[in-house]
């Protein structure tokens, strides 16, 4: 949806593609060397409104080219600026939920913005603060935060964001899920009171219209999407196992050579270890990243992945939007995502750019309400791939179910009852006070005392008499 009275009657001459977004210069001649030629929908949409100082609320999916679209504008106006800085300000600031989605974004500006002076900056958590305020320090065109890090710069002094008069906000929904929102508005109000301002969203819940309603003044809204939807080019499908098979399950597909590149997500940091390690036991070379990872271990696995030295990454919901690496095959959900909407945020690292892609979600019964949100959200009903319900448990060992046959009654009995066997009990499986253990190794001799010692000092009595020298 667009503004019909800001986009209808331009008169675009012979002009095309970016060119005829309002794009010119040495910024059109590196936006064409970095291979963007045809301007996406999202592109063509918000790039015009943005450049006449319009505010955009934009509804996009990942991969949908809505870096471009906010990058373009805002570059295209602080390179007729100059390079002239005040020290310690941003002119424009871009605001991330996650670490590796900042990266991705500076990577971008600088990919478009070639042979321009134009300086950038991060400002992250889990790297080293002090470079950050060093990099700041003479000021920047623009900055690239996650809000944590950034209102801690802010509260010190090290950064002063009153001459901001471009602030962009992407994954608003996701930066709602990490509870940044109240951040979020802090820096809003720190900016400059004339700032124009974008927000994009994968998702519109009641609290990013909230969010969008206070910091944007008349926008002009834009969708490429139906909201909450997978994208077309994205095959996905359920497997049904319960929670005990899924390794197995896991394995057996990452054993097909189609599945080239693959992304595996956990909804928990610890599950996202344990998938991990039971894949390196089960011969596939894996990484992974979650919030309990260092910047540099993180961005570490990433590189493996995007070079292929290893073509398995587990991740967890938090770093899922940052992840922008091509030729993405095949996205596994090894657990269904507490938020429906992130499952749409998931499966998105496939499917990009026109290319195909695969989708396959491991479901235990346990996870059957999750199911259901998901197929709510995307407006279909997932397919099912297999079913492994019927099978037996993989990973218990049929020779110990034999072996167990072979038990003595008693035995088999006091493992029923909570005892271990051979133990004693008051006939209900627990001991009583005062029941005698069964007596391992040699008897104590008939008569024998047992050592009472001087307990008084431990319960605040006097220090005992000392013995005579």
């Amino acid at each position: 949806m667009t503004n019909e009275n800001t986009l209808a009657g331009k008169d675009t001459g012979e002009l095309s593609g970016f060119a005829a977004l309002g794009i010119t210069g040495a910024l059109l001649k590196a936006t064409h060397g970095a291979g963007f030629t045809d301007p996406k929908p999202i592109q063509a949409q918000a790039i015009p409104p943005q450049l006449e100082g319009r505010d955009i609320f934009g509804i996009a999916q990942t991969g949908s080219g809505k870096t471009a679209a906010f990058a373009l504008p805002i570059l295209s106006k602080i390179i007729a600026l100059g390079t002239k800085r005040r020290p310690k300000t941003a002119r424009a600031l871009i605001l991330a939920p996650t670490r590796e989605l900042a990266v991705q974004i500076e990577d971008t500006i600088k990919i478009l913005a070639k042979g321009a002076h134009v300086s950038t900056a991060l400002v992250l958590g889990g790297v080293s603060r002090f470079s950050q305020v060093k990099k700041v320090a003479p000021g920047v065109d623009i900055l690239i935060a996650t809000p944590g890090r950034l209102t801690d710069l802010v509260r010190e002094g090290d950064l002063v964001l009153a001459d901001t008069k471009w602030l962009v906000l992407d994954e608003g929904d996701r930066m709602l899920d990490m509870g940044f929102i109240n951040d979020v508005k802090r820096i809003a109000r720190a900016t400059a009171p004339d700032r124009q301002t974008v927000l994009f969203s994968a998702t519109m819940p009641n609290e990013i219209a909230e969010l969008a309603k206070g910091l944007l003044k008349n926008p002009i809204r834009v969708e490429v999407a139906p909201q909450s939807t997978a994208a077309a080019e994205i095959l996905q499908g359920v497997v049904f196992a319960r929670t005990k098979q899924k390794r197995q399950v896991l394995s057996t597909m990452l054993a097909d050579e189609a599945m080239k590149s693959v992304i595996i997500f956990s909804r928990t940091k610890h599950g996202a270890d344990r998938v991990t390690k039971d894949l390196e036991r089960d011969g596939f070379k894996a990484a992974v990243i979650h919030g309990n990872k260092s910047q540099n271990a993180r961005q570490k696995a990433l590189n493996d992945f995007r070079e292929g030295s290893v073509r398995i990454l587990v991740a967890t919901d938090i770093a899922a939007r940052g992840i922008d690496v091509p030729g993405i095959s095949h996205v596994v959900n090894f657990d269904l995502p507490d938020e429906a909407e992130s499952y749409v945020h998931r499966i998105g690292r496939t499917g990009r750019n026109g290319m195909d892609g695969i989708a396959i979600t491991l479901c235990d019964p346990s996870e059957n309400s999750k199911l259901r949100q998901v197929e709510r959200i995307i407006r279909t009903k997932l397919p099912v791939v297999a079913d492994h319900l019927g099978s037996p448990d993989p990973q218990r060992n049929p020779a110990e179910k034999n072996e167990r046959s072979f038990e003595p009654a008693n035995d088999r009995n006091s493992r029923r009852d909570g005892r271990r066997p051979g133990g004693q009990n008051n006939g209900f499986g627990k001991k009583r006070f005062g029941d005698k253990p069964a007596f391992v190794g040699e008897r104590k001799p008939e008569g024998a005392k047992p050592f009472k010692g001087n307990n008084k000092r431990r319960f605040g009595g006097k220090r005992p008499a000392a013995r005579a020298a």
